[in-house]
């Protein structure tokens, strides 16, 4: 799956009084994921993500609190997308710029189609800006 940077709605069960369990299990989303991480504490004045990925495709979930996430795709388009609850996640496809700010108490969950490899990043905006000829 390429393309736009989306909101992706998961799957909710449970009751108010008892709590709810969210599912994802569309595997037509992230075909194949081979990487799980999760950032927290992360101060509110940080900017974090400040990067594009060659390969790699993900989705982003904030598991508690929210996060404000800006995003250029690779036809220039620029988005802003705020996730606040655990039953959503945010497409991120491979060549598109994203930064993330976050609430306090924020914990963002990642699940990615690749293992890490330094290689697959570009870090700097102007060599993103370059290969998408904006």
């Amino acid at each position: 799956m390429e393309g736009e940077p989306k909101i992706i709605e998961m799957e909710m069960h449970g009751k108010e009084e008892e709590g709810y369990l969210s599912i994802f299990e569309n595997q037509k989303v992230l075909p194949l994921i081979k990487r799980v991480f999760w950032t927290y504490h992360t101060p509110k004045d940080v900017t974090r993500g400040k990067h594009a990925h060659l390969e790699t495709e993900m989705i982003l979930i904030a598991v508690a609190g929210s996060i404000d996430i800006n995003t250029i795709d690779a036809l220039g388009k620029k988005n802003e997308f705020q996730l606040s609850t655990p039953n959503q996640g945010l497409y991120i496809p491979k060549m598109c710029w994203h930064e993330m700010k976050y609430s306090i108490g924020a914990v963002q969950l990642v699940l990615s189609s690749t293992i890490y490899d330094e290689k697959d990043y570009i870090r700097s905006f102007s060599t993103f800006s370059d290969l998408i000829k904006i």
